[in-house]
């Protein structure tokens, strides 16, 4: 594993590039803080994924209904997503994922050494990428995801181990992903190039060793020492999108439809345009949900919900196709312990936790087609 000293601005900077899953780099990271003996150790660790790694539990404080609520429901699982394939690939290599981040974090434990976290908030990141992505590309990485949740992967043979072994893999994972999604590129990998190498400049003491992926040493080199304004990539900066403005806008045109089709064309015509907005809307949402498998009083929630919802922009038929899942098949502590052995599109499916996000993320699809196959035909009755 390569390990680089530098000297900038009165500070000894100590890189030590690892792969998240392999004994070498343990080693390595073991090895230089007993010889470097740092004032600081920096490790490419965000809070979240530190209590995580410590405790290993911190699913099970997750409120699954705030996350629905917030809309945070794709973000929660792309999260879960990423933290499976690692734990895939550390099945294979036979080893947990960012066990030499934790060999780390002891060390500095154990000799009093000072800990830093430099990573930028995992969720930012994910959030700002998503922000990026035009309505093809998260359409191509949904496509992906199922797809590469059905497919049966075969076991890796010793020379793709190997390989493996000297490859950061979740940096790996991001990379990947930032070449399939072109415009994702700057958020996955150059700013958190730059946020990490501003934290190392700023971590305590004059003498600071750096635990970060290899895919991120060259990056990293390029930022430390030049003064770095990572104010605005520290958080996530609301998007205006063609869909936030549509959220109020077509409930604006549905109820004006409405107005105009009882004074032009009486309230016949005008019930005709209701019934129709209503069939279609909660009839894609009652499939999304059935599509996710939902139990069937949260499929006729969701057709119930759909037409009203699409009405409001604060609300969402996901959120009360969600609830009611909840409710009927409540998630249970296993289900969250269980989070990080998911493997495949059927487990995400049969586990309660992944299985309420996706009926809430399915019927929102649903109704968010059903408004946008309905306006036409409403438009066609008016004319």
């Amino acid at each position: 594993m390569p390990v680089e000293k530098l000297k900038i601005n009165g500070k000894e900077i100590v890189l030590v590039g690892t792969a998240h899953i392999g004994k070498k780099s343990v080693e390595t990271v073991r090895q230089t803080i007993e010889l470097e003996k740092p004032d600081c150790v920096a490790v490419e660790l965000d809070r979240q994924r530190f209590i995580q790694l410590k405790s290993g539990e911190k699913w099970l404080e997750t409120d699954l209904s705030r996350v629905v609520k917030e809309g945070k429901t794709y973000l929660f699982l792309i999260n879960i997503l990423l933290a499976s394939m690692q734990k895939k690939l550390g099945k294979e290599l036979g080893m947990e994922p960012g066990t030499e981040m934790l060999e780390a974090i002891n060390l500095t434990e154990s000799n009093k050494i000072t800990v830093s976290l430099v990573d930028r908030d995992i969720r930012v990141t994910l959030k700002r990428a998503l922000n990026e992505m035009g309505l093809v590309e998260k359409a191509k990485l949904l496509f992906e995801i199922v797809i590469s949740s059905f497919q049966k992967h075969e076991a890796l043979d010793e020379k793709t181990i190997e390989k493996l072994k000297d490859k950061d893999t979740l940096n790996a994972l991001l990379a990947e992903l930032s070449e399939k999604m072109p415009s994702v590129k700057r958020v996955l990998v150059d700013e958190r190039d730059m946020f990490i190498a501003n934290r190392i400049m700023k971590s305590p003491g004059k003498k600071i060793l750096a635990v970060v992926g290899a895919g991120h040493l060259e990056g990293i080199k390029k930022y430390l020492g030049k003064e770095l304004d990572v104010s605005k990539i520290s958080k996530v900066q609301k998007k205006k999108s063609i869909m936030r403005f549509a959220k109020y806008v077509i409930p604006i045109l549905v109820i004006a439809f409405l107005g105009y089709g009882l004074y032009s064309k009486g309230f016949e015509a005008t019930l005709d345009i209701f019934i129709l907005w209503f069939l279609i809307n909660g009839v894609l949402s009652a499939l999304g949900a059935l599509i996710a498998r939902a139990h069937p009083f949260s499929i006729v929630t969701a057709f119930l919900a759909a037409p009203f919802t699409s009405l409001h922009p604060a609300f969402a038929a996901g959120w009360f196709a969600a609830a009611m899942e909840m409710k009927m098949r409540c998630p249970k502590v296993k289900d969250f312990q269980e989070l990080k052995k998911l493997e495949s599109y059927g487990d995400f499916s049969r586990n309660r936790v992944t299985h309420v996000l996706l009926v809430a993320a399915y019927s929102n699809l649903g109704s968010t087609i059903g408004t946008l196959i309905a306006l036409p035909f409403i438009l066609s009755l008016l004319g």
